[in-house]
């Protein structure tokens, strides 16, 4: 499956758009948590731990879209985006991870 952000594909003929397509994925309060209480993991100002599960998310979301774009019989995904949302809640914040794109066909 090829994923691009460009609304085209050099050198390919789109045959067929099949529509959006979307993942989704949440991170939960606990990694607030893990991020606050592990301090000592902050290495030259970034967490690795936080950006180990940003990753996850961002897979989960794009694994998600692909599978729903080959139920499509899509053979690449265009205009690809990934969004990241703070949702609030009671327990903290909660992230949500968004991917989207048109699914589409191409010689």
């Amino acid at each position: 499956m090829i994923l691009t952000s460009s609304n085209t594909l050099e050198n390919k003929e789109i045959i067929e758009y099949k529509g959006l397509v979307t993942g989704e994925s949440l991170i939960g309060a606990n990694i607030y948590k893990d991020l606050f209480s592990g301090v000592r993991d902050v290495v030259g100002g970034r967490t690795s731990r936080y950006e180990e599960e940003i990753q996850k998310a961002r897979d989960i979301s794009l694994n998600s879209m692909i599978e729903k774009a080959e139920k499509l019989d899509a053979n690449a995904i265009i205009g690809l985006k990934i969004s990241y949302d703070n949702l609030g809640g009671t327990m903290g914040n909660t992230i949500l991870v968004t991917a989207y794109g048109t699914a589409i066909k191409f010689e």
